[in-house]
């Protein structure tokens, strides 16, 4: 196999070199006493020396790994964050939850705290030294990530990268966490040399189980009310035409439930919509796709009868501690090679279930009839001033700027049926983690996949604080990601509120004017924030006035390349959210 071999002046500009060769190609760092071998090799690099991922300073470890978290989810590809020691690691471990659960892989890594006291390149040679060492660091971390290690010494990198890079993209694909030993980064080892490509690859996706395909199509063409519930089907954007040929040709309805990308288009005579539980009690069998929760027990109400399927690369999601929705039928396969599979073997029962399919089409095609009808009077509604602003009016008011092409990255309760969402990869949601904070970072590592595309981060002002704006805009500005902001603008942790709604409806929680721990008054004035790195800022609080806020803000991004802010006042209502909260 072809053999590198070069001259190198540290471990840490050997480690640097393989993980370019490996297609890494970006670094987000946020730098502390660890890093001088990694800032002089990517100096090196940068000067034309040597070779290594392009390096993205990243003032606050929460926003680098959003941002690399982003970029894979419009990429595909495997990204690296460098943060500093215990402090570092313990400061972004609320984006790699949101990873986790979202089988998002990220090259997680840490410098050390240095071993040694002195006596070796790399010694402790500061107050903070002692301080700042563990036991255990990486046992921060280890619930969260498929693999850790911490590297031992400059003959192991090539082996310990391609372990971390082959890990973290075999399905289910997730994040890998690296520390990285001060003393071990500075070793001098002069020549090396490695293996390129790598002879360590990931492992493919697990192909479905014939006779498990065969068990699944004769459920779902026994049905006569089958229903499609999934999540985050659309991560592989192959497997979003496949859903919907599967989903066309038989008349299945299909319910994207908390969707974090496109999974099915939003005018696909098939999509039914957000929300599973007005279907659930009649539905005698349900095809679980990829999603972890499918619906809420103590909220949506199964008819006990029905079949349940459930396809992933992980059906079960083996690393939540408890998850018992009933399961009569697991296949485990990646969704682009089960659904495909899935509507051949349907296909020896089409001709005797032609009936069925037709009745169902014509039904699906009323109640589609009569979603659009309600979202259209919705809106009207406000239009004409008879309701206050609110997150469907501003769905839909950037739904007359967005263009189809256009990303959206959401970490919001944004309406999605005011929304067109039509093409794979032009929409990401939060991690069902739920690690505030993640929107930001993630539209730039978006922007940052692909400069070309314009993206829309539609966060919420508890969100928009949790995701660090200062270092945000610094980014967005040193490394010219325009991107334009919605803020929707409550004033409130309207999820703390729904939730306590629908626990106490009629408590003193319900009638008090605010509600302790809830509110976020006053509010401050988020979009001058952006204006301390040379963005454009907006404050809306008339419905009418939100379609040229908009305008503006897209123009100082399309024409002056300046991220955006737009700040909008949205309403809360109480009434709505306690009939969400038992829906």
């Amino acid at each position: 196999m072809p053999t590198k071999a070069i001259k190198v002046d540290s471990a840490a500009e050997a480690y640097l070199t393989v993980l370019k060769d490996r297609e890494v190609d970006y670094l987000f760092g946020n730098a502390g006493t660890d890093f001088p071998s990694i800032i002089e090799g990517l100096s090196k690099s940068l000067a034309g020396g040597g070779s290594a991922p392009t390096p993205i300073t990243v003032p606050h470890e929460n926003l680098g790994v959003a941002m690399a978290h982003g970029y894979y989810v419009s990429t595909g590809r495997l990204a690296s964050v460098m943060v500093h020691v215990n402090v570092g690691t313990a400061n972004a471990i609320c984006g790699i939850m949101n990873a986790s659960r979202e089988n998002v892989p990220i090259l997680m890594t840490s410098g050390r705290t240095p071993l040694t006291e002195e006596g070796y390149d790399g010694s402790r040679s500061l107050y903070i030294h002692w301080g700042q060492e563990m036991f255990d660091q990486a046992g921060l971390m280890r619930e969260m990530v498929k693999w850790d290690y911490e590297l031992r010494n400059v003959k192991q990198i090539e082996t310990v990268v391609d372990r971390a890079v082959s890990v973290a993209m075999s399905e289910p694909r997730g994040p890998v966490y690296l520390s990285l030993p001060r003393e071990v980064l500075a070793e001098k080892p002069g020549d090396f040399s490695f293996q390129s490509p790598s002879r360590r690859v990931a492992a493919h996706g697990s192909a479905p189980d014939p006779a498990a395909l065969d068990e699944a199509a004769q459920i779902l063409t026994s049905a006569k009310n089958p229903l499609i519930i999934t999540a985050s089907v659309g991560q592989n954007q192959a497997a979003v035409p496949a859903l919907e040929s599967l989903a066309e040709r038989y008349a299945l309805p299909v319910i994207t439930y908390r969707p974090r990308y496109v999974n099915i288009s939003s005018d696909h005579p098939m999509h039914m919509g957000y929300e599973p539980g007005a279907y659930l009690p009649t539905v005698d069998a349900v095809l679980v796709v990829d999603c972890d929760v499918p619906w809420i027990p103590s909220l949506h109400k199964l008819n006990p009868d029905a079949s349940v399927i459930h396809i992933g690369a992980d059906p079960h999601f083996e690393n939540y501690p408890i998850r018992g929705f009933p399961c009569d039928l697991a296949i485990r396969a990646s969704a682009v090679t089960a659904l495909p599979q899935l509507e051949k073997a349907m296909s020896a029962h089409e001709k005797s279930t032609n009936a069925k399919i037709d009745a169902r089409r014509e039904k699906i095609g009323e109640v589609k009839s009569e979603q659009a009808a309600a979202n259209k009077a919705r809106i009207e509604k406000i239009v004409s001033g008879t309701a206050a602003m609110d997150n469907a009016w501003v769905a839909h008011c950037i739904e007359q700027l967005k263009e189809d092409d256009d990303i959206l990255v959401s970490e919001s309760q944004l309406a999605l049926a005011n929304l067109s969402l039509r093409n794979p990869g032009t929409y990401f949601g939060t991690s069902p983690a739920g690690g505030l904070g993640w929107g930001l970072g993630a539209g730039l590592g978006v922007k940052l996949g692909d400069r070309a595309k314009r993206v829309w981060n539609v966060v919420g002002d508890g969100s928009y604080m949790f995701g660090n704006p200062t270092p945000a805009h610094f980014v967005s500005s040193a490394y010219d990601l325009p991107v334009l902001t919605v803020i929707l603008n409550n004033k409130m942790w309207g999820s703390v509120r729904k939730a306590t709604l629908g626990l106490y409806p009629e408590g003193s929680a319900s009638g008090a004017n605010q509600a302790p721990l809830t509110y976020l008054e006053p509010a401050p004035e988020y979009h001058k924030i952006v204006e301390a790195s040379d963005g454009y800022g907006e404050e809306v609080r008339d419905p009418r006035d939100l379609p040229a806020a908009l305008e503006r803000g897209m123009k100082a991004v399309d024409i002056d390349k300046k991220t955006a802010v737009i700040n909008v006042h949205t309403t809360y209502d109480d009434a709505a959210a306690k009939a969400d909260a038992v829906r």
